[in-house]
């Protein structure tokens, strides 16, 4: 029996899309395929996610790609988080599985910069029972000790949690934890996933 729903943030509740944010700078169609091609690194950008890479960091490692591109790849990193949006279904979503009498927790990789550029579009964590973002500890996703930390700090029970992310390596630590997995990008695919667990 499923009791409690645990939510990436990133592309879950949260939603950006890379090269739309870079047509918004209005860049001639060329340069945009450039700056696109050079910024497509996604361990880079999961370590500036974590806090691993700070945004002088991943500028130098984009550059690497195309040095001449240094002021376009400086105004998209320096604004990035400009773009980040809530996405429509996640407050209601969540409000929705906490009548039902689900708890429903987060636990992201977001940073800390982050965390307080995006306040207004993390305004959905006041409405869930609590989370890790886990800049916050010294273990981050996907090692299986920060789903650990999560589940004692909250007193979980690890075989009667889901925990839904986008990204399957992610998803190994929650099961190794002891926990349910969905892999999912939008609502409707984590529910009839959540159906089958017998989550309604």
């Amino acid at each position: 029996m499923i009791t409690t729903i645990i939510f990436d943030i990133g592309n879950v509740l949260v939603d950006f899309n890379w090269k739309e944010y870079i047509a918004s700078f209005g860049f001639a169609k060329e340069v945009q395929e450039k700056v696109a091609r050079a910024t497509m690194l996604s361990r880079e950008w999961d370590e500036f996610d974590r806090g691993v890479l700070q945004v002088e960091d991943i500028i130098q490692k984009f550059m690497e790609n195309d040095p001449s591109l240094e002021k376009e790849i400086r105004m998209l990193c320096e604004n990035v988080h400009d773009m980040l949006g809530r996405r429509d279904y996640a407050i209601p979503w969540i409000q929705d599985l906490k009548k039902k009498g689900y708890g429903v927790y987060y636990l992201s990789n977001f940073s800390r910069k982050a965390e307080v550029e995006c306040a207004h579009t993390l305004d959905f964590l006041p409405f869930m029972d609590g989370g890790i973002l886990s800049y916050q500890e010294k273990v981050i996703k996907p090692e299986p000790e920060i789903y650990r930390i999560l589940i004692e700090r909250y007193q979980l029970i690890p075989e009667q949690c889901v925990f839904m992310d986008d990204k399957p390596e992610n998803c190994e630590g929650a099961r190794k934890a002891g926990m349910h997995t969905i892999v999912f990008t939008t609502r409707e695919e984590a529910e009839k996933e959540l159906l089958k667990l017998g989550v309604k």
